[in-house]
């Protein structure tokens, strides 16, 4: 029985350690946020951290899960009826977390090597992103020049580019940029029509 609640114990403090850790990562910024500043704010050592992460890699990868899960990033639980607003929701939220951003952006790079900590994360949100917005874009209602997976990798590259524009220029208007893209691949149907 102490097995199981010492189990316990450490799946709430590894969830502590991701929260703490988006918070200060979304506060502070990927590069002005330390492990042991992090540490700090769970009250643990960074050595610690490293024990429910083995590396720092695999807990901001880890962070950019939770992040999903906050965003509700999850493709099925969206429909076509609100796939959409809930895509440019996300959008519209990243601009109120840079640091967020950042991570994502230059743990995506990272991730290009298959050794990284963070490739799975990538190549599975990838391909959860596309398959969402392929069923939940187009439809019969809504043709579109584009199959459905060229509509999908179109608008998640876009969006993935219109990031880095943001970061270095946070003038660019993310979602509104996203709509625009979204409404002439997909222009929307009148009522009825």
């Amino acid at each position: 029985m102490a097995r199981r609640g010492s189990y316990a114990k450490g799946v709430a403090r590894r969830e502590e350690i991701l929260e703490s850790a988006l918070d200060v990562i979304g506060r502070k910024g990927y590069q002005n946020a330390s492990l042991k500043e992090i540490a700090e704010v769970v009250g643990v050592t960074p050595a610690a951290l490293l024990h429910y992460f083995g590396s720092k890699e695999e807990l901001f990868t880890e962070v950019l899960r939770k992040r999903d899960e906050h965003d509700g990033l999850d493709p099925s639980a969206l429909n076509a009826d609100d796939a959409r607003g809930a895509f440019l929701d996300v959008i519209r939220h990243n601009t109120e977390v840079p640091g967020l951003v950042a991570l994502f952006s230059r743990l995506a790079v990272d991730a290009a090597d298959p050794a990284h900590p963070a490739h799975p994360y990538f190549l599975d949100r990838s391909a959860r992103l596309r398959e969402s917005i392929a069923d939940n874009f187009g439809g019969e209602q809504q043709p579109s020049a584009l199959d459905p997976d060229t509509l999908a990798r179109v608008i998640q590259a876009v969006s993935d580019g219109l990031q880095l524009q943001w970061m270095i220029d946070p003038m660019v208007d993310m979602p509104g940029i996203m709509a625009a893209l979204i409404d002439a691949l997909l222009p929307p149907t009148a009522p009825g029509s």
